[in-house]
């Protein structure tokens, strides 16, 4: 049972208090504080003023290590909130000392008197520093003027509790924090972390290992974060968000003080909130983040299975493999991930004899990311690409080899249906196959019985299919995802033979078609590509992949000889340029071009940042920027320069005319990267400002390059003189001179000079502030001519 270190009544009992315990006379004090030479051993404890915390010597669990923390006093069941020593334990408490150091810090020093902690808070060296432990489970230092140098809010180890932050020192740069425990034993730093987002915007994340973000709450819209339930009123919170020049932080405080609630990282990466039920004397949860435990980065750890209809036990080890820490996997802490139970043979470099390393089939598996991608070749080619390879652990065939080197995270079982769902092909020491040592060969002659029985349905659909050809389109088999491989006959069927024109670009016609469940859809013939048909299957399996509100989807494609065809999504409102240069289109307001700015920069900034690699349009312009019924933008003709190959600097050539919304580098020969769309998309925004092509001709005749003109607008701040006139200067000022000062850092002569589109849509959002941009050299140069 702890002992409460109280005052005593009288100098005898406090003399016996000394014969009869280790104390020294001098911790004969207040309840709630350590003083100057005063210390903490053994089962001493202090007590907050009310009674609401405790703060002493703990062991988590069954481990036999001990801790200085502090936990709840008024509730049965010990729920430790701070650890002052979590990567130090210490294994005697007897001889120990928790005290307030001569230089004024808190320490911690083992039997032999050496340090294991410290809270490195700022020198003291009056006799009058005191630790005071709050009824808000803070733990403060304060020196002899009574100012805090020191408090445990600071310093959060798991957990936030009311009244505590997360955030940032802008001045230092250092993050505060909330990291898992290791395990439920061992409240060593994990894996897990909740922390204000890295990339400095108003939104707090979920970290692994530090680095990888696997859930976001959303932008502080001034009243809440967008995906935070608590944070919109719905339980008794009240939240708090501050940025100033100093610091950004978050914090929540309850407005019913009976309510016991506390926000914790737990060592399975889910951040719960959590409240303390006193009919049931239990912590119940109010709600978690991620809303789904599988979400969570790595849950299972290396080479890990994460099984998504699994209620209990949701990791498992695949065949060949177990868990790392047994352990860590009885307490439902998976992070460790599985092991081999027997070395791969490695034909490379094992010596002679044995069987050779062989690959486990896994279907219905989503498939790790960041594959190392192989160009050509058949499976079998793949296969043989992974066993000679001794890194490689695992590989895949679809439409094209992957193979993955190196440990595999976020292995998932998918179920049938699912459309995420591949067959992953795990290499495995022969020894381990389920049910024989030779069970490679095993696998050969399954995986050719398998086969022929295929073949074999394959025929039967075939002569099925022949029979039924006339009476609706063949749709032949999925290639990756809903991705839809047509023949040239089902898309001359759907289009009525290609007689519903809807335009025409760089790239070929484009056609509308309906396919058989009325779907409508835009068919684009591509001309002048020549392509191999493998390397062509391959990108576009790349490219069908993609999924963003803000990029129009791709269906599907047709590739017969010649023929190369590919099937978008139908986008009922046209293409952007309709809407902004026709005398009788609608003339869109500044709220709606304001949201197809930002709809584009969230587009072009997913297909930089977010997709497995990098795509690059090359051809972005309002031609290229199509709307739904509602107007919410999407970027079209996104990788061609994919498709295209050698020939796409040549259709760029015919298509940019004099002067177009091609960057520097195109003209000059350099690299090329992803900063050319950043540059078409500031030609962009000018258009979209004024409702007019760049270049004009005025009254005279004379030719009129708009953004000359508007970039010197936006340095004298003449901004409203560059709106579009039919708009009569009804636009929001603000949004109108971030757009406009966009556009002009975007158009720099110098690709390290323009923003990236993960940058643009930070400004465009007010994450990120963004200032008066320097005249572009070229434009400066063509206004002098």
């Amino acid at each position: 049972m702890d002992t409460e270190i109280r005052p005593c009544s009288s100098l005898s009992i406090c003399l016996l208090f000394f014969l009869f315990s280790s104390l020294n006379i001098q911790n004969c004090v207040a309840t709630d504080n350590i003083s100057s030479g005063q210390s903490l051993s053994g089962n001493q404890t202090i007590v907050s003023k009310e009674g609401n915390f405790v703060l002493g010597f703990f062991t988590p669990g069954n481990s036999r290590n001990y801790y200085v923390g502090i936990w709840y006093k008024k509730i049965s069941v010990r729920t430790v909130i701070w650890v002052a020593n979590r990567a130090t334990p210490i294994t005697n408490t007897s001889s120990a000392e928790f005290k307030i150091s001569e230089d004024g810090k808190l320490v911690l020093l083992n039997s032999s008197k050496i340090l294991f902690w410290s809270s490195n808070s700022t020198p003291s060296t009056s006799d009058s520093t005191v630790a005071v432990l709050l009824d808000t489970g803070n733990l403060v230092i304060r020196n002899g003027s009574n100012t805090t140098i020191w408090q445990s809010f600071d310093h959060p180890t798991d957990t936030q509790m009311p009244g505590g932050w997360i955030g940032v020192n802008k001045i230092t740069g250092e993050f505060q924090s909330i990291t898992s425990w290791e395990n439920p034993e061992n409240p060593a730093p994990g894996l897990f972390s909740q922390s204000m987002d890295p990339g400095g915007s108003n939104q707090y994340v979920l970290l692994w290992n530090g680095s990888e973000i696997y859930w976001r709450s959303g932008l502080w819209n001034g009243q809440y974060f967008t995906t935070v339930p608590f944070s919109r009123g719905s339980i008794p919170f009240n939240v708090t968000f501050v940025d100033n020049k100093q610091q950004k932080y978050i914090m929540y405080t309850i407005l019913d003080s009976s309510f016991i609630t506390r926000s914790v990282i737990g060592s399975s990466g889910l951040l719960t909130q959590l409240y303390w039920v006193d009919s049931t004397q239990e912590w119940q949860s109010i709600f978690s983040q991620p809303s789904a435990q599988f979400y969570v980065y790595s849950l299972c750890g290396n080479f890990g299975i994460c099984d998504l209809k699994s209620s209990d036990n949701i990791c498992r080890c695949s065949y060949g493999f177990e868990p790392a820490s047994m352990k860590e996997w009885e307490l439902k802490v998976w992070s460790s991930g599985c092991v081999r139970k027997t070395s791969l043979r490695c034909s490379n470099k094992s010596s002679a004899g044995g069987e050779e390393d062989g690959f486990l089939e896994m279907t219905n598996m989503r498939l790790p990311a960041s594959p190392r991608n192989l160009l050509g070749g058949s499976a079998e080619d793949c296969e043989k690409a992974c066993l000679n390879n001794c890194s490689c652990n695992a590989y895949a065939y679809v439409s094209g080899c992957s193979i993955w080197t190196g440990d595999i995270r976020n292995l998932q079982q998918l179920y049938d249906g699912d459309s995420e769902a591949g067959t992953l092909y795990l290499r495995l020491a022969a020894s381990d196959f389920p049910g024989s040592s030779r069970s490679h060969k095993l696998v050969i002659y399954r995986t050719l019985s398998v086969i022929g029985g295929v073949l074999g349905i394959l025929c039967v659909l075939g002569l099925i299919w022949t029979f039924q050809r006339r009476k609706r389109i063949r749709m032949a088999r999925q290639v990756e995802g809903s991705l839809i491989q047509f023949t040239y006959g089902d898309l001359q069927h759907v289009t009525k033979n290609f007689s519903e024109k809807l335009g025409s670009g760089g790239f070929g016609p484009v056609f509308k078609g309906t396919l058989s469940d009325s779907t409508e859809v835009a068919v684009k013939k591509l001309e002048g590509l020549r392509q191999g048909e493998k390397q062509f299957r391959t990108e576009v399996s790349t490219l069908g992949v993609i999924q963003h509100v803000n990029v129009v989807r791709l269906r599907g494609f047709c590739s017969k000889g010649s023929k190369r065809l590919l099937v978008y999504e139908y986008m009922s409102g046209g293409s952007l340029d309709s809407h902004l240069f026709q005398n009788n289109s609608t003339v869109l307001d500044w709220k709606m071009r304001y949201q197809i700015i930002l709809g584009i920069a969230r587009g072009l900034a997913y297909l930089h940042e977010k997709c497995r690699e990098c795509i690059i349009h090359c051809d972005v312009k309002p031609d290229n920027v199509l709307v739904d019924r509602d107007f919410c933008a999407k970027v079209a003709d996104f990788g061609m320069a994919k498709l295209m190959g050698r020939d796409f600097s040549r259709v760029l050539t015919t298509m940019r005319g004099t002067i177009g919304y091609l960057a520097p580098e195109w003209i000059s020969g350099l690299p090329i990267t992803s900063k050319v769309d950043v540059y078409s998309f500031g030609m962009m925004l000018f258009e979209l400002i004024s409702g007019e092509r760049n270049t004009t001709h005025s009254a005279d005749g004379s030719k009129i390059f708009y953004p000359s003109l508007a970039a010197t607008k936006v340095i004298e701040g003449d901004i409203l003189s560059l709106l579009d006139h039919r708009l009569n200067g009804a636009a929001d000022i603000e949004e109108l001179t971030r757009v406009c000062r966009v556009a002009c850092w975007c158009i720099q002569d110098s690709e390290a000079h323009r923003p990236t589109m993960g940058q643009v849509v930070q400004i465009l959002e007010g994450v990120m502030e963004v200032s008066v941009p320097p005249l572009p050299r070229a434009l400066q140069l063509l206004m002098e001519d």
